[in-house]
């Protein structure tokens, strides 16, 4: 079990040793990647060793037990722990083995805006961008802030911001979609359910060896922002609106007083949007399994409701459902998330 792709692993691992052995290794564009690699690999290989050494264990017990005498009964005893061990190393294994979305790991642009629903979607949308922030809060992650478009009513009609951590892309990538809320709006007098819609894009974080932007296909606008950036925000043109000319593409960022700063973040949102339209593009070979679960290319079809009346939460493209509204949107997000994480996983188990 596992012995073809262990050789393979370990090969792979001394190539990567010998790599790190190269006087300007720590200079190379590559040097990330083969760090993050180098360690899984060795992660990896360890649970490779935990196994041979149950193995060893297992068969000198049985050898034991064989033998007979007063150790057999003890022997027999430790034999099953061996393979409570045994197995769960294997598990372990399994899991580990799985092939990855190679944008698992990095930190990710979350885009959320009101669609359906008039200034009750801008609620929605505000309510959204709150629950992630706080989710975000929970685990120590960072919340970097790139564009807000505020409603008149103090929700958002858009607003865009990075969220960096630990595997921040996926965990939050199944996030993407059409969020539909069904409640009773505060300006609602007569007491009737309005049903709203939000979308959410999250686009995993494009590194410039990943996705190159010719100069000369950007048209640069700057502007005098509008946001809450501080007093001196509003008095230099500091805000910048980048245009992609062959996708059509428009990315706009006010957050920071810099207008060098805002450049350099807007540029950092245009190359993850060219990065998800090629990732979305490659998605189109993957099994309608995955795809349910993924969502189309543009990430327009329900995902999920919000049933405030009957306390529900249902992630329809697992048939998930859970109560509590106001503690998810109080960032206690983990569980819709660990759901859709394992619903991944047995996909591609069963794939394999």
């Amino acid at each position: 079990m596992f012995k073809d792709q262990e050789k393979s692993l370990r090969t792979e691992y001394v190539s990567i040793q010998q790599d790190f052995t190269e006087p300007d290794i720590f200079k190379r564009p590559d040097y990330p990647r083969l760090a993050k690699r180098q360690q899984e690999l060795k992660d990896i290989l360890s649970l490779f060793d935990s196994l041979h050494s149950y193995q060893l264990q297992y068969q000198k017990t049985k050898e034991l037990i064989k033998e007979g005498g007063e150790l057999s009964e003890m022997a027999q005893t430790e034999l099953q722990e061996i393979e409570t061990k045994q197995t769960l190393i294997e598990q372990q294994l399994n899991a580990a083995l799985i092939v990855k979305d190679p944008n698992d790991s990095k930190d990710a642009v979350v885009e959320i805006r009101a669609a359906a629903g008039g200034d009750e979607a801008s609620l929605f949308a505000a309510d959204l961008y709150r629950m992630y922030s706080r989710w975000a809060e929970h685990h120590g992650y960072n919340i970097e802030l790139v564009n807000e478009n505020p409603s008149e009513v103090g929700g958002f009609k858009e607003i865009i911001f990075w969220i960096r951590g630990r595997d921040i892309y996926k965990q939050l990538k199944f996030e993407a979609g059409v969020h539909r809320v069904q409640r009773i709006p505060s300006t609602e007098s007569q007491g009737r359910i309005h049903t709203s819609t939000v979308t959410v894009a999250v686009l995993p974080e494009a590194n410039e060896t990943e996705i190159e932007i010719n100069p000369n296909d950007l048209r640069i606008d700057v502007y005098r922002s509008s946001g809450h950036g501080g007093q001196s925000v509003n008095t230099t043109d500091s805000a910048v609106r980048i245009t992609h000319l062959p996708t059509g593409i428009v990315v706009t960022c006010q957050d920071e007083k810099s207008q060098i700063k805002n450049k350099l973040k807007a540029l950092s949102v245009l190359r993850s949007r060219l990065l998800a339209a090629k990732i979305s593009e490659e998605e189109q070979q993957l099994s309608d399994a995955r795809k349910k679960l993924i969502g189309s290319g543009d990430r327009s079809e329900k995902i999920r409701t919000y049933n405030f009346p009957q306390d529900r939460i249902t992630d329809h493209r697992i048939g998930y459902s859970t109560s509590n509204i106001a503690s998810v949107l109080n960032g206690n997000l983990d569980q819709i998330i660990d759901q859709l994480l394992a619903y991944e996983h047995s996909i591609i188990s069963n794939e394999r």
